[in-house]
């Protein structure tokens, strides 16, 4: 008997129905397969690198560590001498007293106070036997008031003016106290008048301040 054509025909759209969902899904688990692995590919490169700068970071954590001790040491070392570097006792109150962190901060200090240079230097000229006529300069605070600190400081000159009259040793002795201050003095021009027994100094000069360094800590996305 033979078979029925319109069973043949259901027959056949079954199987292309069924080829069809097979190669629907094959051609789905292939494109999920290429994404998926892509993904994967990406994220493993991604936490490769993630890893590399942890690591680059922990050995400048280790190596920062080991410059700060180093740091401490020198420092309890500078600081905790006998003797300060200009021999006076680190533990006095005389002109030439206190420790060496001290000298220093006093020597080029991290704030402008051009109140305090003019004390100075007027304390530096009375100790000499002399008699100051005059200090002036121009104070700037208001301007230097924006110029805290930076990550690559620059020393900034404090320009000032004296006026001194006295013998000649007491005018030599004020230079000598100059050239030996504890803040560094630049003289840019002097002059003297006068007779053996009284003369008269006029200096222009600067000191000098240097503000702050900052540390600028950031941080880094990785990419």
């Amino acid at each position: 008997m033979a078979a029925n054509p319109s069973s043949k025909r259901v027959l056949i759209d079954r199987a292309n129905s069924t080829v069809v969902i097979f190669a629907g899904v094959a051609a789905f688990i292939f494109v999920f397969s290429l994404v998926a692995t892509k993904t994967l590919i990406s994220q493993s490169s991604y936490q490769n690198r993630v890893i590399s700068a942890k690591r680059t970071t922990l050995k400048s954590l280790k190596a920062d560590i080991q410059a700060a001790n180093q740091l401490e040491s020198s420092y309890q070392g500078f600081t905790s001498t006998p003797q300060n570097l200009i021999g006076g006792d680190p533990n006095g109150t005389g002109p030439k007293d206190g420790d060496n962190t001290k000298i220093v901060l006093d020597a080029l200090p991290s704030t402008y106070d051009f109140p305090a240079l003019i004390t100075s230097i007027e304390v530096l000229a009375n100790s000499q036997n002399v008699t100051i006529s005059s200090i002036t300069g121009t104070d700037d605070e208001v301007a230097q008031a924006t110029n805290q600190s930076s990550a690559t400081p620059q020393s900034v000159p404090m320009p000032f003016q004296l006026a001194v009259s006295g013998d000649y040793t007491g005018i030599q002795n004020v230079i000598s106290q100059f050239e030996h201050s504890i803040r560094p003095v630049q003289i840019q021009s002097l002059s003297i008048t006068g007779g053996q027994d009284k003369l008269t100094m006029n200096i222009s000069a600067q000191s000098y301040y240097q503000p702050a360094k900052s540390l600028n800590i950031t941080t880094k996305v990785v990419k």
